[in-house]
């Protein structure tokens, strides 16, 4: 998803996430029946009875876990969130922000302390701040050029980051990113229209380096697919009919790549979809799964486009909206894997000692809201995505993402 579009919003769905370490459909299965539990109320621990003739206990509210600003001054293990907490990112910062506070609260960790760093006045000073404050592993930032900033002062100090970024060029070192790679989507639903029966195919991409990079995805999946790209063009952003009127002179083609956004998508679909190329099958990316009401677009109905799952996600927007009465920004979700990706591993983190990232390339992943991922040896989430179809007013899912990584 390119990073201008961040303050993109998603409805709702809701929240989760206890034992769920142990085997892929095992750790699906308890995630999902602790995000409905959690729906219901808030995780606590159980109370030890009540000596005979003792008063009753009295019953305090849950207090928030600790996720501050402020410097840490005790022995849990010290993480610090650093994203944008004002500014005109400040809304997708502190969805994030909240999302890591919640998956605190759901899986009731103690462990943890999470301190909150605002990058809008600088990613390098936050993380300056972050590790004068004794942190051992940096979550965020949210945006490429603030990670690049923030890598040498980390790596200085010997602290991982997982970055939020989408920008494949960022990861390395230490540096791994969770962010939705558009690369990732657009390989996976070329994929799925070369099973089912497409072979020639035209892509439509935006100038810049989001457009540079789906197009060599493009290129890379129709030949994996054993197809053929007989029309490829680009445009600029804010014109994109004129763009789909030179490459539509290009066909025909079985299915047409655009990569934007669903609102350009479905201005351009008219003229793709024009004369020889009227049963051509629209393709979209990852940008559409962020798009609030994306199946109401009557210009895309039959579209195909691959992203990560949002079956746990709808659950834990429910959840989300029912403590801090609004809904989620769809990326808020990184925030919330990221702190479950943290736990899981923090059976290995001994207080005050250094992050062990080795652990973050664990062959077999990782699993959360969005599903299975892991860190390839680029540093790069490796997603397992799923591929639905615009189809009477909704997505629907016609190919189901894989549950995990076969090795």
């Amino acid at each position: 998803m390119p990073e201008a579009a961040v303050s993109g919003q998603r409805p709702p769905a809701s929240g989760w996430a206890r034992g769920w370490a142990k085997g892929w459909g095992r750790r699906t299965v308890a995630l999902a029946a602790a995000l409905l539990l959690g729906a219901c109320q808030t995780l606590v621990p159980r109370a030890a009875e009540p000596a005979p003739n003792a008063p009753p206990p009295v019953a305090r509210p849950q207090a928030e876990p600790v996720v501050e600003a402020g410097i840490p001054r005790d022995d849990r293990r010290r993480v610090a969130l650093l994203v944008p907490l004002s500014g005109p990112n400040a809304g997708v910062g502190r969805s994030i922000a909240n999302a890591t506070t919640l998956a605190l609260l759901d899986l009731n960790n103690q462990d943890l302390r999470i301190t909150n760093y605002d990058t809008a006045g600088g990613a390098a000073a936050a993380a300056a701040r972050a590790v004068a404050d004794g942190t051992r592993l940096i979550l965020g930032p949210l945006l490429a050029e603030d990670t690049r900033a923030v890598a040498p002062v980390a790596r200085a100090a010997g602290v991982p980051v997982v970055s939020f970024s989408n920008d494949a060029s960022v990861a390395g070192d230490n540096v791994f990113l969770m962010g939705f790679v558009p690369a990732q989507s657009v390989a996976r639903v070329v994929a799925y229209a070369g099973t089912r029966g497409v072979r020639s195919f035209a892509g439509l991409v935006p100038n810049g380096l989001y457009g540079e990079r789906a197009s060599t995805a493009f290129l890379r999946g129709v030949e994996a697919a054993g197809g053929q790209v007989v029309a490829l063009d680009s445009f600029q952003r804010g014109a994109i009919t004129a763009g789909a009127v030179r490459l539509a002179a290009k066909g025909p083609y079985g299915a047409v790549l655009v990569a934007d956004g669903g609102a350009a998508a479905a201005a351009a679909a008219p003229v793709l979809k024009r004369g020889p190329n009227a049963s051509a099958r629209l393709l979209g990316t990852e940008l559409w799964n962020s798009e609030a009401g994306i199946g109401a677009r009557a210009p895309l109905a039959g579209a195909w486009f691959a992203s990560v799952s949002d079956g746990l996600y709808r659950q834990y927007a429910v959840k989300y909206r029912g403590r801090y009465g609004t809904a989620p920004y769809r990326l808020s979700s990184l925030g919330y894997d990221a702190v479950l990706l943290t736990v899981r591993i923090a059976r290995d983190w001994r207080a005050n000692a250094p992050f062990p990232q080795g652990r973050l390339r664990d062959a077999g992943g990782f699993s959360g809201l969005d599903g299975a991922f892991r860190f390839g040896r680029d540093n790069v989430a490796e997603r397992a995505l799923e591929v639905q179809e615009l189809r009477g007013g909704q997505a629907v899912v016609v190919s189901p993402a894989p549950q995990g990584f076969g090795g």
